[in-house]
């Protein structure tokens, strides 16, 4: 005998309409009350002495329906209709078992009483079980109907009227011809009309339309929905704590940034000073180390200090009509002279640069590295950066077959400590001014020492590497520069085809750099 639990089983599994109609579940030819209880009995129930308790059909048919929503969003929807919701410990074994990924359950009771089915007879109008049953047509069949709807459409209709042969009825014929061509028209309307709409092969068009619906039905019904809201925030290939608590950390790192961003100095406009006394005014200096203007003290400038122009300071166009000002003449008013003062000079400042700008000037810490300007140096600007900062050596000539191009200057990175640390990379020391030269590291040596022409230190190579590390680039079968080999350079020494011994060579470079640096010049970056 067919139990409501099995057949909701099946059909869940084979993917058949299930029909809910007046109070009633139909399965096909079988119908039970909403509220029939199956043989699935609910966790705890019947230990212990206490009485089973089973889950209605329409409990189980309900959390079908809801499969997709989480447990507790279930739960509020089940309540809201009245309906007897699935308890967390069955949920998982319940739609386990109705959607055949299990064939039994330890929960079902099979010695549980069961209710008698109800038989449903179909209406003509209701729709089949499955389209099997309905008629198939072949492409024969499918062709025939094509062909006919087209010989139809092409066919000429009978009041096919040309601009040519439009002509006035009047002209054409008379009244009582007219009046009988329109009562002859109404009666062949009247009993033609109807036979125009149901066409020889209209039962066959409505089946194929028919078969077409089913169709597309039952591939319907099959759909499954992959993905949901919840799937997807229930997803195991992300973490929480590298994605969201990322996004908030930069977030509250640039918030905090803000807040901790300097303010700028609020800017007050200038007051008139105080009546003069024995201490002399503050001075104040422009850019060109000139003091700057102010029209309650201008009088107090002298004419040794017009810097050459001839400018009265203590003239004045007060009293003077338009014409004595463009003649030129003064009009002459007693005028007590005031005591000119000096302007204090500091003797850090200097010709050009007031002293708060160079305070306020920022200073590099950068270091540099000095190479040479010749072509037929190891070491040039086509090649440093490979050599210095990739720690591999490519010849001048294979990075100009290469496309590459010559910088006036190079900026390397080097990663040491986990921090990349900028090395600036010149050819040509001439451009370097005082302050530049303490941040001179090192120098690649040739041997020769015009070299060193128009360096500090008038040119010593001696004393030059006395305050700046010196290195020297060969090949390891090339003989020794003559000057090299008396100077206070360090050799490094490559293989022309290994290759793989240049990371360990140019290693050495840094390495004795490193040291220099740290007991010479700390203050720069390294």
């Amino acid at each position: 005998m067919a139990d409501p639990l099995s057949l909701l089983r099946q059909y869940t599994v084979s993917g058949k309409d299930i029909i809910e109609k007046e109070e009633k579940i139909i399965f096909g030819e079988f119908a039970w009350p909403k509220n029939v209880k199956t043989n699935y009995m609910i966790y705890g129930s019947g230990k212990d002495g206490a009485a089973k308790e089973y889950y209605t059909l329409e409990c189980l048919l309900f959390l079908l329906k809801n499969v997709s929503l989480s447990h507790p969003v279930y739960v509020r929807h089940a309540a809201a209709e009245n309906i007897p919701v699935v308890t967390r410990p069955d949920r998982k074994d319940v739609l386990a078992y109705l959607k055949g990924e299990t064939t039994t359950s330890a929960s079902i009771d099979k010695s549980a009483p069961l209710e008698i089915p109800t038989q449903v007879k179909r209406t003509a109008d209701e729709p089949s079980e499955s389209a099997s049953k309905k008629p198939r047509f072949e492409d024969i069949q499918f062709q025939k109907v094509k062909e006919t709807l087209a010989a139809r459409l092409d066919a000429p209709r009978e009041t096919s009227v040309t601009i040519n042969n439009i002509k006035s009825l009047s002209e054409a014929m008379s009244v009582e011809k007219i009046a009988e061509i329109k009562a002859k028209r109404l009666s062949k309307k009247r009993t033609t009309i109807k036979g125009h709409d149901d066409i020889e092969i209209g039962s066959e068009v409505r089946a194929m339309l028919d078969y077409d619906l089913d169709v597309t039905k039952d591939i319907v019904s099959r759909e499954r929905q992959w993905r949901t809201r919840t799937t997807i925030l229930q997803s195991n290939g992300r973490q929480f704590a590298k994605g969201i608590l990322a996004i908030l950390q930069s977030v509250k790192a640039r918030e905090e940034g803000k807040v901790a961003r300097p303010m700028m100095p609020p800017t007050t406009t200038p007051k008139p000073p105080a009546p003069p006394k024995a201490v002399p005014p503050v001075e104040r200096y422009n850019r060109y180390n000139q003091p700057s203007y102010n029209r309650y003290d201008q009088e107090r400038l002298s004419k040794d200090e017009t810097e050459g122009f001839q400018i009265n300071p203590l003239g004045t166009y007060s009293g003077m009509s338009l014409k004595s000002v463009t003649d030129g003449t003064m009009a002459k008013k007693p005028s007590a002279p005031s005591t000119p003062s000096t302007m204090p000079m500091t003797p850090s400042s200097t010709p050009g640069k007031s002293p708060i700008s160079a305070q306020n000037k920022r200073v590099s810490r950068t270091p540099i590295i000095i190479i040479p300007a010749a072509n037929t140096s190891l070491i040039t600007m086509f090649n440093a950066k490979d050599i210095l900062q990739d720690l591999r050596f490519f010849s001048t000539d294979d990075k100009k077959a290469q496309g590459g191009k010559r910088d006036n200057e190079i900026l390397i990175h080097r990663q040491r400590n986990g921090v990349s640390v900028p090395y600036r990379v010149i050819d040509n020391p001439q451009k370097l001014s005082p302050a530049d030269w303490e941040r001179v590291v090192a120098v690649f040596v040739m041997g020769p020492a015009w070299q060193f022409k128009g360096w500090p230190w008038d040119g010593n190579p001696v004393d030059i590497f006395s305050k700046i590390c010196a290195f020297h680039l060969k090949y390891d079968e090339m003989k020794l520069d003559a000057n090299v080999g008396k100077w206070a350079v360090t050799v490094i020494q490559l293989s022309k085809i290994k290759r793989h011994l240049d990371r360990a060579a140019l290693m050495a470079f840094w390495e004795k750099l490193d040291l220099y640096i740290a007991k010479n010049k700390p203050f720069l970056r390294y």
